[in-house]
């Protein structure tokens, strides 16, 4: 047998071991979870939603530094603003997640029941995006302080890096088995193993063996990379600035996080029948459209520098500005010394005195 016929042979007795099940007419109707979410590199645990998060920041910095230099930035700029905002946006989403799902961590309303060590296993999952732009922002004006340059406009910058490192954070979630949505039976239905399938929120059931349900991780890759792709159109086109492009992120966003957001059956905060992060999404995604037309009407054009003050003039950590940041802070004239005010009254005597005789041969001839 020559290599040529038994690599087919090899390939057929390999792949069904790969693949999931599919009928008979070769179509796949279904989408398999992973069967792990954690490896080992000796004693070291490498853990797919860490690595999904770090790819996903990756990506954004070099789309934000290519998009930073673009607009007159220093590209070096992003990174130094990057180690601000991101530690900061971690520990606000992890804030964000505890505590719009609180039963977890502290018990069925607080009672004491739950588990609040388990709040600092962020590798588990749970990262809330509201709690990560939030601190991530106030972590990214620190650093825009320190540099020099306007937060609106990094903002501006780093928006599409944003929405796409949110879709290749949530394969995270895929290899988690977690954050799906609710039973269904289209032919993309994510098949989840047994001892990850939650409760019917409806009946308190478990939902039966072989159950599929939405893949809500890739509705949201698949909206984010499109959305994405629509921010850098619309900045492209009509040259956006001063935080447009930001806040039509929040809105563009917001608009699918609703729906995404509505399919999915893990435990939440309910507040007047829905979700807490629906009526997150609802009220930010009103609040952006609000922003966005005022900052329509009050910056048709794109700022012209990105820089709060001239680059070189940043203040040394612990010194006073200089002069050019207080234009009162001109020192005073030194009095002249007696000698120069001497020297500079006789020009002064000396004109004086032709005046006088001028005058005097007036009056004669008059």
């Amino acid at each position: 047998m020559t290599l040529l016929t038994a690599l087919p042979a090899a390939l057929y007795v390999e792949l069904p071991a790969l693949l999931p099940a599919a009928p008979v007419t070769g179509v796949v109707t279904e989408i398999p979870s992973p069967s792990e979410h954690t490896w080992y590199l000796g004693i070291f645990p490498l853990r797919a939603y860490a690595l999904a998060i770090l790819a996903g920041i990756a990506i954004a910095l070099w789309m934000t530094a290519r998009r930073w230099k673009a607009r007159g930035g220093n590209p070096e700029d992003v990174l130094e603003i990057a180690f601000w905002a991101v530690p900061f946006g971690i520990v606000g989403g992890r804030i964000y997640h505890v505590l719009s799902s609180p039963d977890r961590y502290f018990g069925e309303n607080f009672s004491g029941g739950g588990d609040p060590v388990t709040a600092l296993y962020v590798w588990e999952g749970g990262l809330g995006i509201w709690g990560a732009i939030a601190l991530g922002a106030f972590g990214a004006w620190l650093g825009c302080r320190q540099k020099g340059v306007r937060l609106s406009s990094f903002a501006d910058a780093v928006a599409p890096g944003l929405l796409v490192a949110q879709g290749v954070g949530r394969l995270g979630n895929w290899f988690n088995q977690e954050l799906y949505g609710r039973p269904t039976e289209l032919p993309w239905g994510l098949r989840i193993d047994a001892e990850h399938v939650v409760s019917n929120p409806a009946t308190g059931v478990a939902y039966p063996e072989g159950t599929l349900f939405h893949p809500t991780f890739l509705y949201e890759l698949v909206w984010c990379f499109l959305m994405a792709g629509v921010l850098l159109f619309l900045d492209r086109r009509f040259k956006l600035g001063h935080g447009r492009v930001f806040w039509a992120y929040v809105l563009l966003y917001t608009l699918g996080r609703v729906w995404i957001e509505m399919l999915r059956i893990d435990d939440a905060e309910l507040v007047l029948g829905l979700r807490l992060n629906v009526w997150t999404s609802i009220l930010l995604g009103l609040a952006a459209l609000v922003v966005s037309v005022v900052l329509a009407r009050k910056f048709p054009t794109r700022e012209e520098s990105v820089r709060l003050r001239p680059e070189g003039n940043e203040p040394s950590a612990g010194s006073p500005a200089g002069p050019e940041s207080d234009p009162e802070s001109d020192p005073e004239p030194e009095p002249a010394s007696a000698g120069t005010g001497a020297a500079a009254a006789e020009p002064e005597e000396v004109k004086t005195a032709a005046v006088e005789r001028s005058d005097a041969d007036s009056s004669a001839r008059t």
